[in-house]
């Protein structure tokens, strides 16, 4: 783990684990998105499960369960890569579901094959729905040998799901390191806006390099006029029904953080708040078009 960066304790927490011996079973590898945790869960397992990194990347090691979120359609779970495959994003969220939750049961009803444990990844548990976290819950009272690795902001999870890991922390990093973080992945590191919308995570700001330079060019000249004046009735209704129509929900909470982002530096505080409510409506899956009109006219009242 010698390549992940500005994570000393983490990394020390680790590494004392696996030279004692005092597994736990489960860990909460707590943090901001983009930062490592995933990379450490990646070495976590592979020493736990024997030493073989190259199987738990391909997440072909039959004692290893990597969970992640999904989408939902009919009665089949895709995650985002089979997503973009498909040919587009769903205009949902994707979440940890019960049904994952329950094949992770299934998948600890056996023993382990080739390691002496089996080891359970759950990347984004934040995504994780209510019926989804206390089925986890009653599988964490009782894990047997199996290791537990969850991947999650600090607070995102119930208290009663954090208060059975063992907490290993990850924390955002300053300016040098992703400098040197990102150069590797882009000759044209972000800057500006989305470099401080990232929030010292790399990983954050590649996957909003990659949503910005995505999004039609279009849509941000029809935000541009936000940005100079509050927006009439109908052209607020108008530019809620373009973000709705061109992006689909997952991109359109980059937005909120990028029109946040730039009220923010422009001292538009009330703005910043119409925007931080609509980021709770689209998260509780309120219909996006009303939910961005409702936004608008809001800032545009609070100017």
């Amino acid at each position: 783990m010698s390549t992940l960066l500005g994570q000393p304790l983490a990394l020390e927490l680790i590494e004392r684990t696996l030279q004692t011996q005092r597994i736990a079973p489960a860990y909460l590898f707590s943090g901001p998105p983009g930062v490592g945790k995933a990379m450490a869960a990646r070495h976590f397992a592979a020493r736990l499960l024997g030493g073989d990194l190259g199987r738990i990347e391909r997440r072909n090691h039959p004692d290893l369960w990597w969970v992640e979120p999904t989408y939902k359609k009919g009665d089949r779970l895709f995650t985002r890569a089979e997503a973009r495959l498909d040919g587009a994003l769903p205009r949902n969220l994707p979440q940890i579901r019960l049904e994952q939750v329950r094949a992770i049961t299934l998948f600890l009803s056996r023993p382990a094959l080739e390691a002496p444990r089996q080891v359970v990844i759950i990347d984004e548990a934040e995504l994780m729905g209510e019926a989804a976290a206390n089925a986890l819950l009653k599988t964490l009272e009782e894990p047997g040998s199996a290791v537990f690795i969850l991947l999650a902001p600090p607070t995102a999870l119930l208290a009663t799901v954090r208060s059975r890991c063992q907490r290993i922390p990850f924390y955002p990093l300053n300016a040098e390191l992703m400098a040197e973080v990102l150069q590797p992945h882009c000759s044209t590191p972000p800057a500006g806006r989305l470099l401080a919308m990232a929030q010292g995570s790399p990983g954050r700001a590649l996957q909003l390099l990659q949503w910005f330079e995505a999004v039609p060019a279009d849509l941000f000249a029809a935000i541009e006029p936000w940005t100079r004046a509050p927006l009439s009735l109908g052209a607020a209704l108008a530019l809620a029904r373009q973000i709705d129509a061109e992006l689909s929900l997952e991109a359109q909470m980059p937005l909120v953080d990028y029109l946040q982002q730039w009220a923010w530096e422009h001292g538009r505080i009330e703005s910043c708040t119409a925007l931080e409510a609509l980021r709770r409506q689209l998260i509780a899956y309120a219909s996006p078009r009303l939910a961005w009109e409702v936004a608008f006219l809001e800032c545009a009242a609070k100017t």
